[in-house]
């Protein structure tokens, strides 16, 4: 059991998630904002995407990305950024009959250069490297990372000393992770994300759980998490098992039945079940020493 535990807030994501909660932040002073309040609430990490202003969809537009960041970053709350470089990899195909060409609504193919532009440019402690591709939801949509793809994003984030965060969404996926470590393409601590009940991926079950956390790298840190109604029960079951906890409206809309949930009240409901169980809390300067990331850029 992991009785010292970091909780990462994921405060937006990219799904179509803003026609179902007014409460999901669209614009960069809103996502800044429940960024900080996640912080205030007991987040050491804050995972961020950016959206499109008009439409509420994801974006991947840097400047979005640099005012979400200079905000967070001028604010008196301290918290590790954690950037996503997942966007840039959406692929929609044009039907079962003609798959292609692909459908050019939702479909957005970038080379690794382009997708970590924003990480680049903003050095954030920790981004995000979605460990391979599946079938995400519904229909003709793919996401789409290929092992050539991967190792050349792993390469470019290790190079600009960001710390990656290894996304794990099927067991297929964690057996490419070890080899990208192996391979040097991973610093130590490796640090891996399990990723649970995303359809197609590996069910928000204890049994499936337990036996990726089997798999693991050696010496890595990991956090686990469950989307839906499973969010908040796997606050509980990450740490049994040796994790760390993510909560945040990426992945869960609600707090309890029939009451929208906050960043900021998923966060605290969080810190009350992990205090429940006598599992200490740590804030973002200890996250950075148990992670072995760079100085908070100010």
């Amino acid at each position: 059991m992991n009785t010292e535990v970091f909780i990462t807030c994921a405060v937006t994501g990219a799904g179509a998630t803003t026609g179902r909660s007014e409460l999901v932040p669209i614009t960069p002073p809103q996502i800044a904002d429940a960024a900080l309040e996640a912080a205030r609430a007991g987040a050491a990490i804050a995972h961020i995407h950016v959206r499109d202003l008009e439409t509420g969809g994801p974006a991947r537009d840097p400047a979005l990305y640099r005012e979400v960041v200079e905000r967070i970053r001028s604010a008196d709350v301290d918290v590790v950024l954690n950037l996503t470089a997942g966007m840039g990899g959406d692929l929609v195909l044009g039907g079962v009959e003609s798959p292609l060409p692909p459908n050019p609504v939702g479909t957005d193919m970038a080379g690794a250069t382009e997708r970590l532009e924003h990480v680049a440019e903003l050095r954030p402690e920790i981004c995000t490297l979605d460990c391979g591709t599946m079938n995400f939801a519904e229909g003709d949509y793919v996401m789409t990372n290929t092992p050539s793809m991967l190792r050349e994003m792993a390469r470019q984030v290790q190079a600009l000393g960001v710390r990656p965060e290894i996304e794990v969404f099927d067991t297929g996926h964690l057996v490419f992770a070890k080899q990208l470590v192996a391979e040097g393409l991973v610093d130590d601590p490796p640090m891996l994300q399990l990723c649970l009940g995303i359809p197609y991926g590996a069910p928000d079950d204890p049994a499936t759980l337990l036996a990726m956390v089997n798999q693991l790298p050696p010496r890595c840190v990991f956090s686990a998490f469950a989307i839906g109604r499973m969010q908040l029960p796997f606050v509980a079951l990450a740490p049994l098992v040796g994790g760390n906890a993510r909560v945040g409206l990426e992945d869960n809309l609600w707090l309890e039945r029939g009451v929208k949930a906050t960043n900021g009240a998923l966060v605290e409901r969080a810190v009350t079940i992990l205090e429940t169980m006598n599992v200490r809390v740590l804030g973002p300067a200890e996250t950075r020493e148990k992670l072995a990331l760079t100085e908070r850029v100010t």
